[in-house]
């Protein structure tokens, strides 16, 4: 009888370590997030001057195209998941991040790049704007996403929120590398123009929308103790 109470609580004792590790809930709530509907302009309108911008920088988003390696890049940077981007923020950051070999900075990575999305979801849904490949009928460089996203809001772009954020909170972790991850941060953006996906108004008010969630996700207690946490365990694997 000892055995089996002492086989029962080694393994609830596993579950729930195992349950914390794995934990990477959102620190915000879609109503705490900053409210870009408030506070962003609207989306350039067609016919605006500001559109004409937009205009321009689809042409040149077409012509980055013809650049194979550049082209590539934009493809490899359509991903979507967290864990898919964190392996293309590794080599700027300077080390590898995983769940494994570094479970605070994957773990503080992962919960917050899934917050500063959220910012995305109001005005996305207030303007739905017609993305550029639609508004031309132009095919894009990810083919396959193109039926999928035809109805999803180009304003902002979901994909410049994650990737602006992603280098914020690395830098924060080792500012050592923040010349590597803004470039990347940037490129990943500019990407979504490449691609076809979006205006570049939409990837400028993206960077605008990650960083006003980045400061707010500043005043949340359990963000800054795992950003502690993260800091320690950069630091020690550094060193060693």
């Amino acid at each position: 009888m000892k055995h089996i109470l002492l086989l029962f609580t080694t393994l609830l004792t596993l579950a729930v370590s195992c349950a914390q590790q794995t934990d990477y809930s959102m620190y915000l709530t879609a109503e705490e997030v900053p409210n870009a509907v408030y506070w962003l302009p609207a989306p350039p309108a067609p016919g605006s001057t500001q559109f004409e911008y937009d205009l321009s920088q689809y042409e040149w988003g077409k012509q980055q195209r013809l650049d194979s390696a550049r082209a590539r890049k934009a493809i490899n940077e359509a991903v979507y998941e967290v864990d898919d981007m964190i392996a293309q923020f590794c080599g700027a950051f300077g080390m590898e991040i995983s769940a494994e070999k570094t479970p605070a900075i994957h773990k503080v990575v992962k919960r917050a790049v899934e917050t500063i999305r959220l910012s995305a979801t109001k005005p996305k849904a207030t303007y739905m704007r017609t993305r550029p490949y639609a508004y031309f009928d132009e095919p894009t460089l990810v083919p396959e996403e193109e039926e999928e996203l035809r109805t999803n809001g180009s304003y902002p772009s979901g994909h410049t929120v994650r990737g602006w954020g992603m280098a914020m909170l690395l830098c924060e972790i080792n500012p050592a590398a923040q010349d590597e991850l803004y470039k990347l941060g940037y490129e990943w953006g500019q990407s979504r123009v490449i691609a076809g996906y979006h205006w570049q108004s939409d990837v400028d008010a993206s960077r605008m929308l990650a960083a006003a969630t980045y400061a707010r996700l500043h005043t949340d207690p359990d963000f800054l103790r795992d950003m502690r946490q993260a800091r320690r365990e950069f630091r020690r694997l550094a060193n060693r």
